[in-house]
């Protein structure tokens, strides 16, 4: 259930963005102990002015390679978070060449009420999920 949004420069091709949001995936499965089967991801590209991405003082140097993850989910310990992160530096570097400097995750939490999956019902409060 966690719904990831990309946030990447345009410019990569549908194997490569498969690749990416594969590694994402591997990594919130592994992290978040999520099935296998509960994947929502979306992905946004922009040209690369519309993304303007520092370092915030940490001395990272940016590329067009920037993925920027947005994840909206339920609420997760510190560790499973710090787990997240790691997973996703390292698959991401791993599997797509990314580099962990390219990489800007964002985790906002909600609750079971927050969610429809469709029906027009909350689905983690019938008991469905």
């Amino acid at each position: 259930m966690p719904l990831l949004r990309f946030d990447l420069i345009e410019g990569r091709n549908e194997e490569t963005l498969k690749k990416l949001l594969d590694s994402a995936h591997r990594a919130m499965v592994e992290a978040f102990q999520v099935p296998e089967s509960d994947r929502y991801q979306i992905v946004h590209q922009h040209p690369p002015h519309e993304l303007i991405i520092e370092d915030t003082g940490l001395g990272f140097k940016r590329s067009k390679d920037l993925v920027i993850i947005s994840i909206v989910s339920k609420k997760r310990t510190v560790k499973q978070k710090e787990t997240l992160y790691s997973l996703l530096a390292h698959y991401l570097e791993s599997d797509c060449g990314i580099s962990p400097q390219d990489l800007i995750v964002s985790i906002s939490e909600n609750s079971d009420a927050d969610w429809s999956f469709g029906l027009g019902e909350a689905q983690f409060l019938t008991g469905s999920l």
